[in-house]
């Protein structure tokens, strides 16, 4: 695209933004992704309409689908716009991270044209069942079943840590369909989490939320043409869904960070003082600080040409375990250093001495000690980098291809 077009699409999304984002949400996403807030929800509906009917909220997705039809460069115009103004995008979840991309893939298009639309519109929550009690690091592991009836499946097991499955509208899932193999025995199948016999258990987190479950299924019927890909051939679309994750979650860490309504070197000095040069009046803490800044900086550009590598190549690659690991330090240095920036008003769990910022500091502070597991170990994501991009020879050998 030619940077005349770019700079006048940049001139149209700027003045898009200007007509459709309500100031007061400004910096707020974190507290409405948690639904802590029950001020300005009406400034926040409105805005989630507007990035619906525009497409922005996925914004380089198919129009046919609901997409925004943009160009990847467009799309980095429109997010340097938002963060340019503290705009946050509304339309998200892992319909959009994970399984939107997926069955862009993978589906088949009547899937596509029942399922993606309402994920484009913010209408539907999707939740992830993959992890079991028994098969984790393993997931290959897994035993829950899907047995053929015919015109259906009947789905019998427990999934664990299956985030937002409490509040889920529908869930991707992997299920066994041939108990004679290990990777080559899983399906893809999609689950309405309406259906009886779908039960989610909220699990307490340190943080004070409940963002992940215990679900199980009983005798739970699943039509089969909720069955994505080729029966049996559910690892593969599983991997690359795994990727979508991953890249999802690193990008994420840098959008927290973009999106927040005050930078740290700033919040620093608001909670701290600064000295008469300017600079935050604390020399470690602002060495501390510089450093993250730098490696937050070097994170970007990193992202960045890995998202213009990836385009390039048709999709995400193992890279993503690279990045996966990256940002789950910086999320996890950025909330300890906001903390402890905020002194002992980072310390607040509840009531009127500590404001929304400085309680939702707090428990993102929690939270983010999750990035590491989340998405794949860092142990596992370690793992994959060794054999996958470093190419280093497998320690356990045979025994372990085997597996």
């Amino acid at each position: 695209m030619a940077q005349a077009d770019l700079d006048g699409f940049r001139d149209h999304a700027r003045a898009w933004l200007v007509e459709n984002f309500p100031p007061c949400l400004k910096g707020r996403a974190t507290a409405f992704a948690a639904e802590t807030r029950e001020d300005h929800a009406e400034d926040a509906e409105r805005w989630r309409k507007a990035m619906a009917e525009s497409g922005w909220g996925v914004p380089t997705w198919p129009t046919r689908y609901g997409g925004g039809g943009l160009t990847p460069a467009e799309a980095g115009v429109l997010r340097e716009e938002m963060a340019r103004i503290g705009a946050w995008n509304p339309i998200g979840g892992m319909g959009v991270m994970m399984f939107g991309p997926t069955l862009l893939e993978y589906g088949n298009e009547a899937q596509k044209a029942r399922h993606l639309p309402p994920i484009t519109r913010g209408e539907l929550r999707w939740c992830q069942g993959f992890s079991e009690p028994g098969a984790g690091s393993d997931l290959a592991g897994l035993s829950t079943r899907a047995e053929d009836k015919g015109d259906h499946f009947l789905v019998n097991g427990q999934k664990i840590w299956t985030s937002g499955a409490h509040l889920a509208d529908w869930c991707f899932c992997l299920v066994r369909t041939d108990p004679t193999k290990k990777h080559e025995g899983i399906s893809f199948l999609l689950i309405d989490m309406r259906s009886p016999g779908v039960e989610a258990r909220p699990i307490r987190l340190i943080s004070g939320a409940s963002p992940f479950c215990e679900t199980f299924f009983t005798d739970v019927v699943v039509p089969k043409e909720n069955l994505v890909g080729p029966l049996n051939a559910g690892w593969g679309i599983a991997k690359r869904l795994l990727q979508h994750e991953r890249s999802g979650i690193a990008a994420a860490a840098q959008t927290q960070r973009a999106e927040a309504r005050v930078q740290l070197p700033e919040l620093a000095k608001e909670y701290l003082g600064e000295e008469e040069d300017g600079r935050i009046d604390m020399t470690d803490l602002r060495e501390r600080i510089v450093a993250f800044e730098t490696d937050l900086r070097a994170f970007q550009l990193t992202i960045a040409r890995s998202a213009a590598s990836t385009r390039a190549r048709q999709g995400p690659t193992a890279t993503a375990s690279i990045l996966k690991n990256a940002g789950s330090f910086v999320r996890r240095d950025g909330a300890e250093l906001t903390a402890e920036a905020m002194g002992v008003h980072g310390l607040g769990w509840e009531g009127d001495p500590f404001t929304d910022e400085e309680i939702a500091a707090v428990r993102n502070l929690f939270a983010s000690k999750a990035g590491g597991i989340a998405g794949g170990s860092q142990e596992i994501q370690n793992n994959i980098i060794a054999k996958r991009i470093l190419e280093l020879p497998d320690p356990l050998g045979a025994a372990s291809r085997a597996k």
